[in-house]
Order: structure tokens, then sequence, then C-alpha cells
């Protein structure tokens, strides 16, 4: 059991953000490339060889890669599940109709969505300095560009929002605190002391 005074990053076993990617609890750091995948229902049998090939050459001459296939939008289980809920509760028909229609549109929404993914490649790096990862990242880049994978270098933006969504944290449209609370400080600080005392 994990101790009560444990911060979020604690329990997931990240330490923070680095320059390239996330720092783990054994001080390496991850890494991730956002690939661009092809869409193979359009592709020949042959093309579709093709590109395997390619993914396993890739492997071959980077075995410590490691591939990540996540859900590209939110999940709507939660919403489903409070309209169901309140679907038992309710006795107006008309409020149930529209109850019922809305978890028909999540349904629909859901199914569109049901195709969404995002390709990543992670690469942990153990050890290496700030020059030293500049040039293994560019490496690796390079290699990954040049078995046909249209990839680029996840930002810290695109990490944070990668882990709410794992963690099944839906934020759509919106940038990701860096820590609880930090857009409520932004919206509910009190100016400075001495701005009171203007206008009098």
């Amino acid at each position: 059991m994990a101790g009560k005074n444990c911060s979020t990053r604690e329990l997931i076993g990240i330490n923070g953000f680095s320059r390239n990617g996330i720092t783990i609890g054994n001080g390496s750091e991850i890494v991730f490339f956002f690939v661009q995948p092809s869409n193979i229902s359009v592709l020949s049998e042959d093309s579709i060889g093709m590109k395997t090939a390619d993914l396993m050459h890739l492997l071959s001459v980077q075995p410590d890669i490691e591939m990540i296939c996540s859900d590209a939008c939110e999940s709507f289980e939660a919403n489903k599940s409070y309209l169901q809920e309140r679907l038992l509760d309710e006795d107006n028909q008309q409020v149930a109709l529209l109850l019922r229609a809305d978890a028909a549109f999540l349904d629909d929404i859901q199914l569109q969505m049901s195709t969404a993914r995002e390709f990543m490649f992670a690469v942990r790096l153990c050890g290496e300095s700030g020059e030293q990862s500049f040039s293994v990242l560019n490496r690796l880049e390079k290699q990954i560009a040049a078995q046909g994978f249209a990839c680029r270098r996840a930002n810290m933006k695109d990490i944070k929002r990668f882990l709410t969504r794992y963690f099944g944290w839906s934020v759509p449209d919106k940038d990701v605190d860096d820590f609880d609370g930090n857009r409520s400080i932004r919206k509910w600080v009190l100016p400075e002391a001495h701005e009171f005392g203007k206008g009098r």
C-alpha cells in the first residue's frame, strides 16, 4: 500500500518532465515519438508486407524501442453510466426520452471514434548527458524516418495529454495544468496588496 503522503508523480513513478520527455525513479529518461499510422485498408498485400518488414528492420537495429497504442479520444463511459443511473430514478417520461437520446448520441460518437488511435515509440535513455541524449535521439529519429515512418518527438503538452487520457481523465481543448489548482490560482489570486490602495 502506497504511503498516504506520496504525490501523484511518486505513485506512478515519474520524477518530472525533462527537456526530451519524462524522468523516472531510477534516474533514466523516457522519450516518446508520435508515429503517423498508415491506412492499410487501402494498401496492397505487397505494400503491407513491406511495411511489416520495415518495422521488423527498425526493431532489429533498435531492439530497445517500445511500442504504444493508445486511444486518441476521450472515454464516455462515465457519462453513459451517469445517464443510466438517471434513467432508473427518472419518473418524468419526457426527461427519460431526453436521457435515452443523450445515451444514443454518446454511443454514436463512441462508435465513430472507436478507430481513433495514437501510435508511439518509447525510448529509455539511461545515464546519457544532455549532449549525448541529443545525439542519440537525433540518430534514432533518422533511423525511424529511414524505415518509412513519419514521426515527431512528443513535447510536454503531448505527454501530459497522453498521461491524463491513460489515467481516465479527459481534458478536451484545454491545456493540462502543471500542478493541481494552477488554473484556479491564476483565476482567483488576489491582487498585490499595494493595488488595493489605488483610487482612494
